[in-house]
């Protein structure tokens, strides 16, 4: 579901300055995320480009509330973007008529690179719930180009074509747009970032897959957490780099452009990979990004502290509407992960302390941001009644939100 480790690409960009984040920073607030860019064209200016928040419901999980109370929690935050990774029809039920956009996943690419499959999957998962759910984009596969199943990485770009020919058919192409989400460990290289490429064993399903998304405006998404570099590589990786705290940056010769983080020296990346394949029309958005509140023994950096300094000062930046140097004037898109710990989710501990609430709708962090609180952070009962829900005020001109996490 994520990058496991981006560290062996990343680990020359990391010169600087081994500072550790300050606790008393942990007053990070955290304001659910994020993006900019409009949803359905590439590029566009920050000027133009409406803020909006976002986050991963993922819901690997015995114990989370019902579709209904997480609508009630979403709203009172303000949240408008969501992604699931299916189509689960009891939460686009729950979020009609809120406004809340949402990006649907299907992942049974051999099914659905058939046309047949394809438009009934569409009748029955998107268009009954058009337009009161606010269904915008339809993501197939995740991370399937650097997996080891050669069917799904044949079948990912006829899968694309068969659910967006169903999309025109039933007329809904201009509402919903289609795309796939990759790990960063499709990139070759990465340092620096006007170096970065693809890998050479997927060229043959990156082109297509490029020209596919240009030819209809779609966004290449990409997951990318530099906590997997770090976690690989504490002695060379600067925890201040990947924290987006102060550090000397790692300088790019190939551009002359400093970069003082990984996540967006991964952004460049991808999009000098995208380049050197002749597409330079393409947007770049973040899928997924995160960093554990709490993991194994042998999980380095995977604390309370950083997640809250890591989202904290994402959160910042993209509220601020910053660009990546190579794009100063593209705001960075982004989706955090995750909404809540999912307890059953497989792997180390880390893979189950992603999330920016417990169950029971505490904030996983003690943040605040001038005026927004939540209430105690703790791990008890699952599910919530609205009066255990957080509740937040805004100063004027601030439209932040979530006490856990970026933007």
């Amino acid at each position: 579901m994520r990058a496991r480790d981006d560290a062996p690409m990343e680990r020359r960009m990391i010169a600087a300055g081994r500072r550790f984040f300050d606790s008393s920073s942990s007053l990070l607030l955290l304001c659910l995320l994020l993006s900019l860019l409009s949803a359905n064209n590439g590029i566009v200016s920050a000027a133009t480009a409406p803020l909006k928040f976002g986050i991963n419901y993922g819901q690997i999980a015995n114990n989370l509330p019902h579709p209904a109370q997480v609508s009630g929690l979403l709203r009172s935050l303000n949240v408008n973007r969501v992604k699931l990774y299916d189509a689960d029809p009891a939460v686009l039920t729950a979020f009609a008529g809120t406004g809340v956009e949402f990006t649907i996943s299907n992942g049974d690419l051999l099914n659905m690179s058939d046309a047949r499959n394809a438009r009934a999957w569409v009748a029955q998962n998107v268009q009954p719930f058009l337009p009161d759910t606010r269904i915008t984009c339809v993501i197939l596969g995740n991370e399937v180009l650097s997996g080891t199943d050669a069917s799904a990485m044949q079948s990912l770009l006829p899968a694309m074509q068969a659910v967006h020919q169903a999309l025109v058919d039933l007329g809904l192409d201009d509402q919903v747009n289609v795309s796939t989400s990759q790990s960063v460990n499709v990139l070759a290289s990465s340092y620096p970032p006007s170096a970065g490429t693809f890998r050479e064993d997927l060229a043959q399903y990156m082109r297509p897959l490029l020209d596919f998304l240009a030819e209809l405006g779609s966004p290449f998404l990409i997951n990318a957490y530099p906590f997997f570099a770090y976690k690989a590589s504490p002695g060379s990786v600067s925890l201040p780099y990947v924290l987006f705290e102060p550090n000397p940056g790692a300088h790019d010769p190939g551009t002359n452009l400093t970069y003082d983080n990984m996540l967006y020296a991964q952004i460049d990346a991808v999009y000098a990979a995208m380049e050197a394949m002749g597409h330079k029309d393409i947007a770049v958005r973040i899928s997924e990004t995160g960093w554990p509140s709490a993991g194994d023994a042998d999980e380095v950096g995977a604390t309370v502290q950083n997640a809250a300094t890591y989202n904290g000062n994402l959160m910042k930046r993209v509220a601020a509407g910053q660009g990546t140097p190579l794009r100063p004037d593209v705001p960075v898109d982004v989706l955090v992960f995750a909404l809540f710990n999912e307890n059953m989710k497989q792997g180390q501990a880390s893979e189950r302390n992603y999330g920016l609430f417990y169950p029971n709708g505490t904030s996983v962090y003690d943040l605040g941001f001038g005026g927004a609180s939540f209430g105690p952070s703790s791990p008890t009962a699952s599910g919530f009644s609205s009066s255990s829900k957080p509740t937040i005020s805004f100063p004027v001109g601030v439209v932040v939100l979530f006490a856990a996490f970026l933007l």
